[in-house]
């Protein structure tokens, strides 16, 4: 049953794994071969021995003798030690069964099971291969004599065995040094052919892990400086690999150059439109004071100086966040958190009397280095963003406590929750619970996006649960930073946040 899983083994592995079978199998074709070969020269030499040596059995029992039986062929000359001899009548009767024992030159009687294989061998004249019961393989030769008999004549093999069973340890001892020859150079081989793709895999690695996302970004260097052979498939990948970058970079470059273009105009406009939108509300409220106003000029004048005081506050978050954005380093100076956080539920109580207000406070003052105004900004947005996300009557706590290297405020209330669609975008600028348009709420949708830059900047992380009944936005600070906004590993304890996934918890717009 063939399998569909992937091979995870590495490219150099499999090479090197591959070249070695080959070498394994080509080794093996070579020996079966050489074996083959050398054993039928070999047993070609011994059938020439066997036939002379058959020959001169023949001429030795046909030479006329004294008695009415002919001579024992195990006494012909020139017999060599080891030969086996048996005369058997036409009628099946055996006049002589011998073996010319080695070493001492004397003929021993062969047994039954002897005689019997002797038997079995054919008077075709062509040499056949024997096994002679605790004899071992024989090559045996029967041929019929002028008088009607049949003369078997047989050599052993075990010469032949023996030379075969050395050149066979010889080959396999050769054949396993070409294998640990074969597996040390194709290694090196394998790992100097494929140097430039590592580079490669180096050279894409190291662009994984830049932050493409945002802010400029310089790529590392071209995989051409390794020169790759572009007549080589590694070569061709190595170029466009280089031109894929080149692309991007291109691509990179304009998208930071517009980004710049786009975080400077909206600072622009958001300085520009502070004069005009303080004149107008400055108008407005005289406007409001004059007596005799009509009813209906009044009530536009009162919707002038509201929206014109909610722009204001648009127009201050969008300046903030192009600051931020900018990377201008915030102000650092002690800041208490803890009541910092006590005024601003205190300012929340105010703003909100129809929900439950809960403030959980260390004993001592905890502090940490960074913009009070800001930080004062985020508790401020999280704990309207409770207010108006949430009906009348949700109780909403806010914790503070200190861990090792810095500080937790959690924002908890038991309100309906978040809808799961709007999880990956919470963070986001301009993002909305309602999916509309609309100021009903006096929502920006800029109030998470400054909470989560403001903390970006304090080199903190911002992160969020949600499930029905219970919502808990967590900031982690430490109690100091670096001069960067980025890269700040948050106190012990608080997981730093993996992006905006389908895996992360929600907040709300």
């Amino acid at each position: 049953m063939s399998s569909n899983r992937p091979d995870r083994r590495s490219l150099r592995t499999r090479l090197v794994a591959g070249q070695l079978g080959l070498v394994a199998l080509v080794c093996a074709v070579v020996a079966v071969a050489t074996l083959l070969a050398l054993r039928a020269f070999l047993v070609g030499q011994l059938d020439t021995q066997l036939a002379e040596a058959s020959h001169r059995g023949i001429v030795f029992v046909q030479h006329p003798g004294d008695g009415p039986l002919p001579p024992p062929p195990i006494n012909a000359p020139g017999q060599r030690d080891g030969t086996v001899t048996g005369l058997l009548g036409s009628d099946g009767s055996v006049y002589d069964a011998t073996r010319l024992t080695r070493g001492t030159g004397r003929a021993h009687v062969l047994d039954g099971a002897q005689i019997a294989a002797l038997r079995d061998v054919p008077a075709t004249g062509v040499p056949v291969t024997v096994d002679l019961p605790g004899l071992g393989s024989y090559r045996m030769l029967a041929s019929t004599t002028v008088r009607g008999n049949v003369l078997v004549t047989g050599l052993p093999m075990s010469d032949t065995q023996d030379i075969l069973l050395t050149v066979g340890l010889i080959m396999g001892g050769v054949m396993v040094s070409a294998m640990a020859i074969a597996a040390v150079a194709g290694t090196a081989l394998v790992r100097r052919t494929l140097r430039p793709l590592h580079e490669v895999a180096d050279t894409a690695r190291r662009v994984t892990e830049l932050p493409l996302h945002r802010g400029e970004v310089v790529l590392p260097a071209r995989v051409g400086t390794a020169e790759p052979d572009p007549r080589t498939e590694v070569g061709q990948v190595a170029a466009a690999l280089d031109r894929l970058l080149g692309h991007v970079g291109t691509a990179l470059a304009a998208r930071h150059a517009s980004e710049t273009r786009v975080r400077q105009f909206v600072a622009d406009a958001s300085h520009e439109l502070r004069t005009p939108l303080a004149a107008i509300q400055g108008y407005a409220e005289l406007a409001g004071r004059a007596e005799r106003v009509p009813p209906d000029v009044a009530h536009a004048i009162g919707r002038i100086t509201s929206e014109s005081r909610r722009m204001g506050t648009l127009v201050a978050d969008l300046l903030l966040l192009a600051r931020l954005d900018a990377g201008r380093p915030v102000e650092r100076a002690p800041v208490d958190v803890t009541r910092l956080v006590a005024d601003a539920v205190g300012d929340a109580r105010v703003a909100g009397p129809e929900h439950r207000w809960r403030l959980e406070l260390p004993a001592e003052p905890v502090r940490v280095l960074g913009d009070q105004a800001q930080l004062h900004q985020v508790v401020a947005n999280l704990l309207a963003n409770a207010r108006t996300h949430t009906p009348a009557g949700t109780a909403v706590t806010t914790r503070v406590s200190a861990v090792d290297g810095g500080i937790v405020l959690a924002v908890n209330d038991d309100g309906p929750g978040i809808p799961a669609h709007l999880l990956p975008e919470v963070f986001e600028r301009f993002a909305r619970g309602d999916g509309s348009r609309s100021r009903a709420a006096g929502s920006t949708g800029l109030g998470l996006a400054i909470v989560a830059a403001v903390v970006q900047a304090h080199g903190g992380v911002v992160t969020a649960a949600s499930v029905p009944g219970r919502t808990t936005f967590t900031v982690a600070l430490p109690h100091s930073q670096p001069a960067h906004s980025g890269g700040t590993t948050p106190p012990q304890g608080v997981p730093r946040p993996s992006g905006h996934d389908s895996h992360r918890t929600a907040s709300r717009p």
